[in-house]
């Protein structure tokens, strides 16, 4: 790996380890309205990166066509909001395990669209360490109890996860990662009031309590703020492919951080499955190469060799 891919990689590790920490801060939001939580976190978030859109950002909005920004509009729907929706609404009938399970599947699914997309083939290293990743993920969450609405639900979160990556591919390179992030909190903030008003009429905001103020800061400031634009920061670097394989990571470090609040335990099933995931992002993120030439240096050897021969 190069420096750029290097810190690609380490950008997007880094942004999944804050979201799989958040799931820590979302288990004391459970009583908060919903739609409201996410309109402050992401309005919040957008007021926080406007200073860091970058010159032009007025230009570079406009220049974007109708198709962009009904894509934009979906990437804020499909893989903010309604991820989020969907994974509450999975864990309404079903256990955590079972939407964490499926959104392990983000990386093989990516895997496989993102080069379709392109009209390319899937790369087999990539698509290996993928199944690595989600094997990883279904061992450190296990599954659990669920019904037709739970996997409906958690196939929406899937469907969700993937979106995040994939629908930001396209507006990616136009508009940058600071940018990116901006518009799309923007974007769901006002998603987020639409569907609250909508859906629960003048009780979808309330003044949070501290212990909600806490966890809505914290996913403001540091998951969303700091983890989308790392996220897009590395995947500018290594790719969506490569880049979701790290969305392994969301579970090993949700699982680390459950025994801090009370809310899970860290065994030898953990232990394995997060072993698992990083081995398949080391493989398939290129950090542990695999069918290269073993011998590189006894081949420059005998190189060198029958160049003497010769003279």
């Amino acid at each position: 790996m190069n420096a750029t891919t290097t810190r690609g990689a380490l950008l997007a590790a880094l942004a999944c380890l804050l979201v799989g920490g958040s799931f820590t801060a979302n288990s004391l939001l459970g009583d908060y309205p919903y739609a409201g939580g996410q309109f402050l976190r992401y309005g919040l978030a957008f007021l926080l990166l406007l200073p860091l859109a970058g010159p032009g950002a007025t230009t570079r909005l406009r220049a974007l066509g109708a198709g962009r920004w009904v894509r934009l509009a979906l990437l804020a729907a499909v893989g903010m909001v309604g991820f989020n929706l969907a994974v509450l609404a999975a864990e309404r009938t079903a256990e955590p395990a079972v939407p964490g399970v499926f959104v392990g599947c983000a990386p093989v699914v990516v895997a496989v669209v993102v080069p379709l997309l392109e009209g390319r083939r899937p790369q087999r290293v990539v698509l290996y360490g993928a199944l690595f990743v989600a094997l990883g993920a279904f061992t450190v969450q296990g599954w659990g109890r669920t019904d037709g609405a739970g996997l409906a639900f958690s196939v929406c979160a899937l469907v969700g996860e993937v979106g995040f990556a994939v629908l930001a591919v396209p507006v990616l390179r136009p508009l940058g990662p600071r940018l990116l992030s901006t518009v799309v909190c923007g974007v769901a903030a006002a998603e987020s009031a639409l569907a609250g008003v909508l859906a629960d009429g003048g009780g979808w905001l309330r003044r949070p309590e501290a212990v909600e103020t806490g966890a809505l800061l914290w996913q403001a400031v540091v998951v969303t703020v700091v983890g989308f634009v790392c996220w897009y920061m590395g995947m500018q670097r290594i790719g969506a492919e490569r880049a979701t394989l790290f969305s392994g990571l969301i579970p090993v470090a949700a699982a680390c951080t459950a025994p801090l609040v009370g809310t899970g335990s860290y065994g030898a099933a953990q232990a394995v499955g997060s072993a698992l995931v990083f081995a398949g992002v080391a493989v398939g993120s290129g950090a542990l190469p695999v069918g290269r030439p073993r011998r590189p240096a006894a081949g420059r050897q005998r190189a060198l060799e029958r160049s003497l021969e010769k003279l």
